[in-house]
């Protein structure tokens, strides 16, 4: 059997989560990266480990020509004019045959439009990067709840948070660059998987329906004086200028369309989390049963004393995002895999190998853009957005959070 090539065009936190997921999934190669910052760790990486003969390159172009697929891993505010290059590299006659990118899909609905647009143009396979639908913890526990679910009923209710204490990179930061806070880099996540928990078995990912939401957006613990000086001293980021939020929170409703029954969709997310590491957790209830996921709960412990903890230089060894050295600390053996990571690498190279669009696609991830989108602006509108609304819907499709055009201080100060 053959192996799918891939080529990163990022070499940031992500790609090296990509690569070490890659550790884990037969007949995937990583062949070329795109020369940024970074790129000589993650073609060391992938040579150290076998990932293929990685090799790094000056062009999108040369990127292309030595892969069959290619990763979209960089910032979100290169995404369109990068996508522009993986097209017409495309036109020129390099043969790829699919292309990935990692949520979100686009800071705004005009340019998740885009990109899926240029996808078509080029004839391209196409897979939106979604981990935690891919989580073996959520899908085992739909598994195992379907004899249920066929007595009784779906869930009518579920809910998603991940918090953490922060990004790594300044960019993240930068809501004109990031498209917003926690809400567009995180929010999709929850949003998605909740979405997801609900779904019936055997339905397609966008099968229920949005029919409203409403939401609210908070700068809680960055927009104080002392963080925000942190904020201004390690990324050069001012919150006092510019600010996002740092926590948000909302409520979707979803309507199924085969039978009209409304379920609801909670959401929590942010960058105040300032305890083990990051959390994931997902809980949904049904009638007479339920589930629960929590990423913090380990069969893994680790006990750092104040005196050994001197000897620690990198606290994200023992979980992502931690911020602690000491005490008693989870570690998770796998996160790669207990992320979805290692899932949705699976999946898209079988699909892509069979010639197929991967489960979730560029129009799944243009669609959660839209919800996204929609939150923000019920945040700022203070109201339950109508999604079933035609002149809503019109508004949303040339729509700019006040928080991603740099003008927060409208949303997050009143």
């Amino acid at each position: 059997m053959k192996s799918l090539r891939l080529g990163f065009i990022g070499s940031g936190f992500i790609a090296h989560f990509m690569a070490t997921a890659m550790k884990q999934v037969r007949h995937l190669e990583l062949t070329a990266v795109y020369d940024r910052g970074g790129a000589e760790e993650l073609a060391r990486f992938a040579r150290d480990n076998r990932l293929g003969e990685c090799a790094i390159y000056g062009t999108v172009e040369e990127v292309c020509r030595h892969c069959d697929v290619v990763a979209i891993l960089a910032p979100n505010y290169v995404r369109v004019e990068l996508m522009e290059e993986i097209a017409d590299a495309v036109q020129k006659g390099t043969e790829l045959e699919g292309v990935i990118c990692e949520k979100p899909l686009g800071r705004t609905i005009e340019e998740a439009r885009r990109l899926v647009e240029l996808a078509d143009d080029a004839d391209l396979l196409t897979a939106y990067f979604e981990n935690q639908l891919h989580m073996n913890a959520v899908n085992n526990a739909l598994e195992q709840l379907r004899p249920q679910q066929k007595e009784m009923g779906h869930f009518t209710l579920a809910r998603s948070t991940e918090e953490h204490a922060g990004p790594h990179n300044s960019w993240f930061w930068d809501p004109k660059k990031q498209g917003g806070g926690v809400l567009s880099d995180m929010g999709c996540h929850s949003i998605a998987v909740s979405r997801h928990i609900l779904t019936p078995e055997g339905k397609a990912p966008d099968f229920l329906k949005p029919v409203s939401v409403q939401a609210d957006t908070c700068l809680l613990k960055w927009g104080q004086p002392r963080y925000r000086d942190q904020l201004k001293e390690r990324f050069g980021v001012d919150y006092g200028e510019t600010p996002a939020e740092d926590f948000c929170t909302g409520l979707i409703t979803f309507e199924n369309p085969d039978t009209g029954q409304r379920v609801k969709a909670q959401f929590t997310d942010s960058w105040m989390y300032d305890k083990q590491g990051l959390r994931l957790s997902m809980d949904a209830l049904g009638p007479g049963y339920a589930m629960e996921v929590n990423t913090l709960i380990s069969p893994l412990e680790i006990f750092i004393s104040d005196e050994a903890a001197a000897a620690v230089a990198d606290a994200e060894t023992a979980l992502e995002k931690s911020t602690s050295t000491r005490g008693l600390l989870p570690v998770q053996p796998n996160e790669a895999d207990l992320y979805g990571y290692v899932g949705e690498m699976e999946e898209m190279k079988n699909a892509f190998m069979a010639g197929r669009d991967a489960k979730l696609d560029w129009n799944y991830g243009l669609e959660i853009t839209r919800i996204c989108q929609a939150a923000y602006m019920a945040a700022e509108q203070q109201q339950t957005l109508d999604l079933t609304d035609p002149y809503t819907n019109d508004e949303l499709e040339d729509y700019r959070s006040l928080i991603s055009q740099g003008e927060g201080a409208q949303v997050l100060f009143r």
